[in-house]
């Protein structure tokens, strides 16, 4: 055992270790990189828990809320990053770590790095599907601008929109287009003009800068609302050659202001110049067809039928005494053959008229209305009729005769 020595409790020695970090003044300030590992983000409190590491050793790191909210992207496991901070000891793990104050992505700029992950992530949500896209209406009555109300852009849309197509309403919302104000300003435009139906078309921009002087417009609330808006929205950032979120999100994006503002409305020259040729066209299409209506008149009026109807009478009644006359010889000439053919028919129903055959000597016998056919049919002493040509006669059966093959006989007595 050591003697000598008097004993340390581990808190103090550790507090101890801790003050010693602290008071280093290399460590104040360090700047270190790696990659991050274990990243937990604790979304209640807002701070962000990970590690360093390289090939060699790991690093515990945390970053608190009032740091971690300026990020302008978002950590994740695997990353090569930046981080700048103090490096001190906490004291209920016996670690040491880093406290971040700063961290930026390694090899590529933080904002770069944001504007790509935000464009990736609202790109599956679907917020840039060219679905959603709204048509910009032909002929606006009033066109919302949201900008700067000090800057050149504002300036060079009300100037186009003003000449270009003066029947339109310029509603103008003031907002600051860069710092920290800028992106909730340009969102709340955005959505008031929705809510108060304020335009048919709106444009909101700014003129040309740096990305960090344009980054309001690649802030997520800006796109949530331009992508939401019910009135087509005319994203005019920056120059030809600026791109932000705010473009993805818009239904239309124009290289300019300026462009945006000859985008949003009609030119008043060549709509009157299209309304002037279509006024000759329509002119010229009506002179042809009253042309040709004249001439469908011209050529009724001298018709024979208009100018002597009589003469159109006169002609139908010849062809309509004709035909009648034709009518009487066919009927006279049917009704001839009908009557030949009638007696033809009266004639051979007459031949067959069993009255007919007793005009000639023959009788019918009969018996209670029935005809008797066969002397076998009546019985000695039964009474019946004979009809005759010209009457009838009552008759009682004395005797019966009746012959078989050609052959006769009694019948009985």
């Amino acid at each position: 055992m050591v003697t000598g020595l008097r004993a340390l409790t581990v808190g103090q020695l550790t507090a101890y270790l801790k003050a010693k970090l602290e008071e280093d003044p290399r460590l104040s300030q360090v700047l270190v990189t790696g990659e991050i590992s274990n990243l937990t983000n604790h979304y209640k409190s807002g701070h962000l828990y990970f590690s360093l590491k390289d090939e060699r050793a790991v690093l515990r790191a945390v970053m608190f809320s009032r740091n971690a909210s300026r990020l302008r992207f978002s950590p994740e496991d695997g990353m090569k990053v930046l981080a700048r901070g103090r490096v001190s000891l906490y004291e209920p793990s016996g670690q040491y770590q880093i406290y971040v104050e700063e961290l930026q992505p390694d090899g590529v700029g933080a904002l770069t790095l944001a504007f790509e992950q935000l464009k990736q992530r609202l790109q599956k949500e679907g917020l840039f599907d060219a679905a959603r896209k709204r048509p910009l209406p032909p002929y606006p009555e009033r066109v919302g601008v949201i900008t700067s109300p000090t800057g050149a852009a504002v300036h060079d849309m009300v100037n186009i929109l003003s000449r270009r197509w003066p029947l339109a309403k310029i509603v103008f919302a003031p907002v600051q287009v860069q710092g920290e104000a800028a992106a909730p300003q340009l969102a709340a435009a955005v959505r008031r003009m929705n809510e108060r139906n304020a335009a048919d078309v709106i444009l909101i921009g700014r003129g040309g800068g740096s990305m960090e002087d344009l980054w309001a417009f690649n802030e997520e609330i800006v796109a949530r609302a331009v992508a939401a808006s019910r009135i087509p929205v005319i994203s005019a950032v920056g120059h030809e050659t600026d791109f932000t979120i705010c473009d993805f999100a818009a239904d239309l994006r124009a290289p300019t202001p300026s462009a945006a503002a000859e985008l949003a409305v009609p030119d008043r020259a060549e709509t009157a110049a299209a309304l002037s040729y279509q006024r000759d066209r329509l002119s010229s299409l009506l002179r042809a067809r009253l042309s040709a209506w004249t001439q469908r008149v011209d050529a009724l009026t001298a018709c024979r039928a208009l100018r002597d109807p009589l003469s159109l009478t006169e002609t139908r009644r010849t062809q309509l005494d004709g035909l009648r006359e034709r009518l009487l010889r066919a009927q006279g000439g049917r009704t001839e053959a009908e009557k030949a053919r009638l007696a033809a028919l009266c004639g051979r129903l007459d031949a067959l008229s069993p009255l007919s055959v007793l005009a000639r000597g023959y009788a019918i016998a009969s018996r209670e209305g029935e005809v008797v056919s066969s002397a076998a049919a009546l019985a000695p002493g039964e009474a019946f009729s004979l009809r005759f040509g010209d009457g009838s006669v009552r008759c009682r059966a004395e005797a019966t005769e009746t012959e078989a093959k050609g052959e006769s006989g009694d019948g009985g007595k």
